[in-house]
């Protein structure tokens, strides 16, 4: 059983990534019903985070149906790290992570997320003033290295281990490659299989499939896998993999009834959380993914763009699903 501090995760949990204007509670909520195992918050800017933004302090909304869940921070200052860890605990998660992976430039040029990669010692500093401010777990998610010169992440899996974090979640890019390429999970492998690492290590990048996780589970030992990108839209890739690795099939894939149902529990949950008009504006963006592959969607989904009104939404996805059970009963 995989534990951080105190909670247990599971056998081989399924972590859902921490992505900016994803990974929000209406999102983390389907996610959870489809089986992920251990969830994270949006990324929270400490200094925002200690100057009290609105757009910062909602981010630490979190619900008993989500847990465990870890809240994650993003920051170059070491003592606003310590005081954003101080308000994190407040919010009572289970863990404390830290983003040292996020490779957008914006974020990066203030030598936070993947930023930091350039120097490792204040990285080291950072998660050691974050350690010490907090009674929560701390976790860690970052990067390979900043470049494929500076492939450094064994030595700062051992680092970060030495001074105290709970587990450390490595994607298989650098930051120079942002998301393209394919993720190397090779020195992922070299780090859980290392004798001086007793931490859990989770693997993320490029897992869209059943097969491909039982397949880098087995390959590379990871004590579980993350998981970003596959899941939006497609919240039903935990339960996927779940499926395959309790019995060696694949699932069929979900019906047109379990889309719609699921995208209209998004819906009301996104409503729940930022109010009529802000919770349907932020829902648009998701049908595309929710009904993506349907043939002729183009004309549901440009009608539920343009909608504001609850009710009437509910009644276009129930169009949708009554117009797509006849094309698919045929």
């Amino acid at each position: 059983m995989i534990k951080i501090g105190k909670t247990e995760i599971g056998e081989f949990p399924l972590l859902l990534a921490p992505m900016e204007d994803v990974s929000d509670p209406p999102f983390r909520a389907v996610c959870k019903e489809q089986g992920s195992d251990l969830m994270y918050t949006e990324f929270i800017s400490v200094e925002g985070l200690i100057r009290d933004a609105t757009k910062s302090v909602q981010k630490l909304d979190i619900y008993d149906e989500e847990r465990p869940i870890g809240i994650q921070i993003f920051g170059a200052e070491i003592e606003s790290m310590g005081r954003a860890a101080e308000i994190v605990e407040e919010a009572r998660p289970e863990l404390l992570d830290i983003n040292f992976g996020c490779p957008v430039k914006k974020v990066v040029c203030k030598m936070a997320g993947a930023g930091i990669l350039q120097d490792i010692p204040k990285m080291i500093r950072l998660t050691e003033k974050v350690v010490k401010s907090t009674s929560l777990p701390v976790t860690v998610k970052t990067r390979l290295g900043w470049d494929e010169n500076s492939l450094n992440i064994e030595e700062v899996a051992e680092r970060l281990q030495d001074i105290g974090i709970q587990a450390l979640s490595i994607h298989g890019r650098t930051r120079k490659q942002m998301y393209k390429g394919e993720a190397d999970w090779t020195l992922i492998g070299k780090i859980k299989n290392n004798p001086r690492i007793h931490i859990p290590i989770f693997g993320n990048g490029d897992i869209d499939t059943p097969q491909k996780a039982v397949e880098y589970k087995e390959r590379y030992g990871v004590d579980g896998i993350m998981i970003g990108r596959a899941s939006i839209g497609y919240p039903w890739i935990f339960r996927d993999i779940k499926q395959y690795m309790a019995t060696g099939i694949v699932p069929d894939p979900p019906s047109i009834d379990e889309r719609v149902e699921v995208a209209r529990k998004h819906l009301m949950k996104s409503i729940e959380w930022k109010g009529e008009r802000v919770g349907v504006v932020e829902m648009r963006r998701h049908y595309t993914n929710y009904f993506r592959d349907l043939p002729g969607v183009k004309e549901f989904r440009a009608k539920l763009v343009a909608e504001m009104d609850p009710g009437i939404l509910n009644e276009l996805l129930d169009e949708l699903k009554a117009h797509y059970q006849e094309e698919f009963a045929i």
